[in-house]
């Protein structure tokens, strides 16, 4: 999460191998799971928000698109809920 000295970035690669910087907005824990929310660092791509669950694969930790609509909803709902707790606090 991003603190006072600065925001967090991460890089991502997609199953071609691209590489992509991602802004990490918030993250959160749900149903024994970790989530982030991040957006595109870079100013070409779509500055849609993304959520990612991390998941362990072969002793890994990697971080994977989540696929059941119910769980992106109440997980988009904790994040949006969280963000906007935020700004208002500052």
């Amino acid at each position: 999460m991003a603190d006072q000295f600065g925001s967090d970035f991460i890089t991502i690669m997609d199953e071609d191998g691209t590489e992509y910087e991602l802004e990490v907005l918030s993250t959160l824990e749900y149903n024994g799971a970790n989530y982030i929310a991040a957006i595109p660092a870079s100013e070409e791509l779509n500055p849609e928000v993304i959520l990612l669950k991390s998941i362990e694969e072969d002793g890994e930790p990697i971080l994977c698109v989540i696929e059941d609509e119910e769980e992106l909803e109440a997980v988009n709902n904790l994040v949006m809920e969280s963000l906007f707790q935020e700004s208002d606090e500052d």
